[in-house]
């Protein structure tokens, strides 16, 4: 598959300006749909601000292509259902979201950074010529206005234990009857307390499979986990 590449000139001045704000990168993906070109910064830690720390805790874990949305992004088509509409929690640079376009699907990438935003945008408008809907979203004050989604999907969001309710609430309040849930996991903290969780909310999780992943010293198991829920 040729990728679609738009020049800057193409691009809306917001997603153009991130030139002017960032060290570019590039990393060469390759999924089944076809090669992937990913634009990012070039050192996320050059991104840290004791602002963003201060007021919220926050880290730009967004600028990094972490092993779980690489190892979720290439098994995507073998798993997830016929195309609908898709949301991603924690889109990052994009790439699953990407994924979920070459699918077919109807995609809303959400993340906590306005530049993780304009990057997903960036990266999809790029590799496939579609221009995901985006949305900033606070999980301890999840968006009311999204409707219910087919598929939801997200990729090692679980480091932190108090996650694990905001997340499983908002696949409560946000999946669509029959739709389907695939979290992407590599062991993180907050997965127990998630699956707990979850079944509170007459939630069903179990293990989809586990993906090996290795790259240098990195060497890891991503678990891909799938939520329905309970039948009633």
């Amino acid at each position: 598959m040729t990728e679609p590449v738009a020049s800057l000139a193409d691009l809306p001045f917001e997603l153009a300006a991130l030139d002017h704000r960032h060290v570019m990168a590039f990393t060469d993906v390759v999924l089944p749909s076809g090669p992937v070109h990913l634009e990012h910064p070039r050192n996320a830690d050059d991104l840290i601000t004791e602002a963003d720390y201060v007021m919220d805790e926050r880290l730009p874990y967004w600028a990094d292509l972490w092993p779980s949305a690489l190892s979720f992004a290439r098994i995507f088509p073998d798993i997830t259902p016929q195309a609908g509409r898709m949301l991603e929690l924690g889109c990052g640079l994009g790439l699953v979201t990407i994924a979920g376009l070459r699918a077919g699907h109807e995609v809303t990438a959400t993340d906590y950074y306005d530049d993780a935003l304009l990057f997903t945008q960036r990266n999809a408008i790029r590799v496939t010529g579609k221009t995901p809907e985006t949305r900033m979203a606070d999980w301890r004050h999840w968006p009311t206005d999204l409707g219910r989604f087919d598929l939801i999907v997200a990729s090692d969001i679980l480091y932190e234990r108090s996650y694990a309710p905001l997340v499983a609430g908002i696949i409560e309040s946000s999946l669509a009857p029959g739709g389907v849930v695939f979290v992407a996991d590599p062991g993180r903290i907050g997965m127990d307390d998630f699956r707990a969780e979850c079944a509170e909310r007459n939630l069903v999780i179990g293990e989809k499979l586990k993906v090996p992943y290795q790259d240098g010293a990195i060497n890891q198991v991503i678990t891909i986990h799938e939520i329905r829920r309970e039948a009633m």
